[in-house]
């Protein structure tokens, strides 16, 4: 689900499975998809983790310069339908 869901401009997904994955993928790298294994984390731990990933900001600074590389790939690359 990760990997299609990153195959569209603007999207930034990411796969997490902890608390510290959640936190990060919003901080340094702006994430605007979350993808949950139900195979793998319980009901509650779903829910934590979705409850620190809608209220963790990014902190933009450095993490900043990941974005636009992203961009601009993005850019370069458009994809056809």
């Amino acid at each position: 689900m990760c990997i299609v869901a990153n195959k569209f401009a603007g999207v930034r997904a990411c796969t997490c499975h902890d608390e510290m994955t959640a936190r990060l993928s919003r901080q340094h790298n702006d994430t605007n998809v979350l993808c949950l294994s139900a195979d793998l984390l319980s009901e509650r731990v779903m829910n934590r983790l979705i409850e620190i990933w809608l209220t963790t900001d990014f902190e933009a600074g450095r993490h900043s310069r990941r974005l636009d590389k992203i961009t601009q790939l993005e850019a370069e690359n458009p994809q056809r339908p």
